[in-house]
């Protein structure tokens, strides 16, 4: 499943045909994916100005002037994909098959933008004006925003008798965190993913938080993290994967200097963990 680098990149790949650019013509070809798509999808978007694009948590809204938006969710296989008017403007990986172009758009200069989702868990939805998507209701802070500080957490974590690893991914504490990136925070923050996030100190807890966004910030810097399905919205790999210190390191040696730790996988709530059991506590 895509994480916020992930989405993240896919949004600043898509800004530049988008964003002040008018949607001349759309296709929807299925009437689903996850979830029915509108039916007057096709209707409300041709002719469209798109005003700009936003990120909220693992969501892209393209903001239409004067329509509202469009929800884009990648889900598990979700790709955004761009071929230019030019031929071989841009690379189309061969393997990214046709058949599962589901819904596609052409702006004013005759770019193609294309949601392709070989296992349709993504999402396609619009978003009336002025209304707030019932997916978007119950989110938390961005964890790159300036809203999410320490003493937001540390709030947060009070009382509370779930694994700090449960606490990060729950979307109403913290908006787009996920697996990877909840387990690298968690290591450079020397915190074991077992440990209640209610016996946690507010040192650590503030601490815990400058990892989460330096461990964000630099995977977007990178392009995010290509394990499987993930690629930028020009067709490029992510690289991020390389610098990953916990994340599928099982059984390999503990980056930390100093340390004589084997990174471990154990399961939590049916998800894999990685962290160091000698230098995380």
């Amino acid at each position: 499943m895509p994480e916020l680098p992930e989405v993240e990149t896919v949004r600043r790949g898509l800004a530049p045909h988008l964003e002040g650019h008018v949607i001349t013509r759309a296709e929807a070809r299925r009437p689903d994916l996850r979830w029915p798509l509108p039916p007057d999808l096709v209707q409300v978007v041709t002719g469209a100005r798109v005003t700009g694009l936003r990120r909220r948590s693992k969501y892209i809204l393209v903001d239409l002037e004067d329509r509202g938006s469009i929800l884009l969710h990648l889900g598990m296989s979700g790709r955004m994909l761009i071929e230019g008017a030019v031929q071989g403007e841009f690379h189309r990986d061969p393997a990214i098959l046709p058949r599962h172009d589901h819904v596609v758009f052409w702006n004013d200069e005759g770019t193609q933008i294309t949601f392709n989702d070989a296992r349709r868990f993504g999402m396609v939805d619009l978003v009336a004006p002025g209304a707030e998507h019932p997916m978007l209701a119950h989110l938390g802070p961005e964890p790159l925003s300036d809203d999410f500080t320490p003493d937001v957490l540390i709030r947060a974590f009070s009382g509370k008798k779930t694994p700090v690893k449960a606490a990060l991914l729950d979307q109403r504490i913290v908006a787009g965190l996920g697996n990877i990136y909840v387990s690298e925070a968690l290591y450079r923050a020397g915190i074991d993913p077992r440990r209640l996030a209610g016996r946690i100190s507010a040192a650590r807890i503030s601490a815990l938080v400058g990892h989460i966004k330096d461990v964000l910030s630099e995977a977007i810097a990178a392009g995010g993290s290509s394990l499987r399905d993930h690629r930028q919205a020009t067709g490029e790999l992510g690289y991020f994967q390389h610098s990953f210190r916990a994340y599928g390191r099982e059984g390999a040696p503990c980056a930390t200097a100093g340390c004589s730790g084997v990174i471990r996988r154990i399961v939590q709530s049916g998800r894999s963990s990685f962290y160091c059991p000698t230098c995380q506590k």
